[in-house]
């Protein structure tokens, strides 16, 4: 069970060689066991600047993610721990700590990119930990915020005239916290005191001018106002003199800093409180098999030399979940149907009449277990299996029928044909009597209940592959004359013609039943889908407006402080993520 997903520390979940990233198989499978939706926190920052000890307070621990002791980066590529939300239940808690930023040890900070970039993709609340104040160089060792329009895309191909794609990213992105170490100034602006969160607002503040030096020091500003409208930061006092800082692990919470201890328990308790599962575009909430295809999908991307695209990565996993869900729907098909349909039934309408709930109950599964199924490629899939699945019932159903028939009139009949052997109607008059005691066997026979579907058409093959036998003793019996004779023919003749008609006729009417079956089994597809569609058109109309909502009250700020340029280029973003609405139409099956 996903709440019995009890980490006992963390694991490295994304490799960094110093040559390539390659993904830990065994933390693929923790995640895989992961059902519930997933809370996915990820920090990152220079090394040696206390990552680790926060992630590990997050986790409940005082030791786990290595926090190291020397002037060496501990944490290689990005460790993971997977821990029950301490305040939600049903969700999981999806720590992510990352190898130090910069480390002077690597050289190529290549490899620095792509871990910074991973974070941001994989998690809901991305943590960037610092130390001292957000000045000049802090927001220079954020180089990496500015370079992420040429490590990510949101979509595979880009806007028609080329427009950058970066402006979707808001809506993939996650939510922004700043956490400022060893924070010795006064937090006040202007002669009044402020909170921290003002404080980030104020050194994002962009400076006017266009020339190269005011452009350098925007950029970063600009692309964490762009990228991360949802920001929030914290403080934190020194926890202990500088000679104990190596011994964190082992300190009592005594020994630390009281002020440090109040800030790291209202740190913790916002990212408990505040972050939110792990979601993707269309309101996919992620758990643990999503985000372990997620990590494959990024990392694959980036090992073959591609940039890692959130669009393909919500394809890829819309392939593998939306092939699962078709066998899912199916199994359901099937298990319902070998429960509630006892065979033989007594006529096709009936099978028919248990198959169409069913049949809807697949649809339902398959629906709620998909998501993006462009052209409906998935749906029609499953459409042509469940009329194979059907067909199949269906034929089962005959060769039940047919079998328990076949016993049948092998019972009833024996007698008969025994007699036939021994002579018994080799007399005058035997003819009319064998007639007699056929009549009676087959009264019998039609009067014996489930017999199913072929009860008249195996009484029919039955009777004519005796025909012979009939046929010798009318011509036998000697106490007939031939006017009789011929009489008894032409009266068979018409029996049969008879019979004939009434296999046409039941022929016609299961021909009109199927079709009738293939008309609702269409309707049904095509209701379910609209719901679908007009559920996921809603949903992303919501997510449009949430993301236009956030992009005006930016646009706001901008122009409030006077950047009349940057607030017309976001007034263009706006427009064209309006233009750019979902479509109503679709391929129905």
């Amino acid at each position: 069970m996903a709440s019995e997903i009890h980490m006992l520390g963390p694991m490295c979940l994304i490799e960094n060689t110093g040559n390539q990233l390659v993904v830990n198989q065994e933390a693929l499978d923790i995640l895989s066991a992961i059902t519930q939706p997933v809370v996915v926190v990820a920090i990152v920052g220079l090394y040696r600047t206390g990552k680790s000890y926060l992630m590990n307070k997050l986790a409940g621990k005082k030791t786990g993610f290595s926090l190291g002791s020397t002037v060496q980066s501990h944490t290689k590529g990005i460790w993971m721990w997977c821990v029950p939300h301490p305040r939600k239940s049903g969700q999981t808690l999806v720590l992510l700590d990352t190898e130090g930023l910069e480390d002077v040890e690597k050289g190529d900070n290549q490899n620095d990119c792509w871990i910074f970039a991973l974070a941001i993709l994989l998690s809901s609340t991305f943590i960037y930990n610092s130390i001292g104040t957000i000045n000049q160089q802090a927001m220079d060792q954020l180089h990496y915020v500015t370079e992420l329009t040429d490590l990510i895309k949101a979509k595979s191909s880009p806007d028609q005239g080329g427009v950058d794609d970066s402006a979707n990213f808001v809506g993939f992105f996650p939510a922004f916290v700043w956490a400022l170490r060893d924070f010795s100034l006064d937090l006040e602006a202007n002669g009044k005191p402020i909170t921290a969160d003002e404080y980030l607002e104020l050194s994002l503040t962009l400076k006017k001018g266009d020339d190269k030096k005011s452009k350098s020091f925007n950029e970063p500003r600009l692309c964490i106002r762009k990228f991360f409208p949802k920001r929030k930061c914290f403080i934190f006092d020194r926890p202990a003199p500088r000679k104990y800082l190596s011994k964190l692990e082992t300190m009592r919470e005594e020994e630390l800093n009281g002020e440090f201890i109040e800030q790291v328990a209202e740190f913790t308790s916002y990212i408990f409180s505040y972050s939110s599962v792990k979601t993707l575009s269309g309101g996919i909430i992620v758990n643990g098999p999503r985000l372990q295809n997620l990590v494959l999908t990024y990392v694959n991307a980036i090992s073959s030399g591609e940039l890692p695209c959130m669009e393909n990565a919500v394809i890829t996993l819309a392939q593998i979940e939306n092939s699962a869900a078709v066998q899912k729907a199916v199994a359901h098909y099937e298990k319902q149907m070998t429960q509630k349909v006892h065979m033989p039934t007594e006529t096709l309408q009936e099978l028919l009449d248990l198959h169409r709930p069913i049949e809807s109950e697949a649809i339902e599964v398959f629906m709620k277990n998909s998501f993006k199924d462009v052209d409906q490629k998935f749906q029609k899939e499953l459409g042509n299996l469940l009329v194979a699945k059907r067909d199949a019932f269906i034929k089962k159903n005959v060769d039940v029928s047919s079998a328990r028939c076949s016993d049948l009139l092998e019972d009833i009949f024996g007698p008969l044909e025994e007699e036939v052997k021994q002579g018994t109607f080799s007399t005058p008059g035997g003819y009319y009597l064998f007639l007699q005691k056929k009549q009676e066997l087959e009264r019998k026979y039609n009067q014996v209940p489930g017999k199913g579907v072929q009860a008249e058409e195996m009484l029919k093959k039955y009777l004519e592959s005796k025909d012979d036998v009939a046929e010798s003793l009318l011509q036998a019996d000697q106490s007939l004359t031939e006017a009789a004779k011929q009489i008894e023919v032409e009266r068979i003749k018409v029996e049969t013609a008879e019979a004939a008609n009434r296999e046409l006729a039941e022929k016609q009417k299961n021909y009109e039943l199927m079709m009738e079956q293939k008309e609702k089994s269409y309707q049904e597809h095509v209701k379910q889908l609209t719901e679908k569609m007009q559920e996921e058109r809603r949903q992303i109309l919501a997510e449009q407006d949430k993301i236009i909502s956030i992009k005006l009250e930016e646009q706001e700020r901008l122009l409030k402080q006077g950047f009349e340029n940057e607030s017309r280029q976001l007034h263009q973003e706006i427009e064209r993520i309006k233009s750019s609405g979902p479509s109503g139409t679709c391929t129905i099956l």
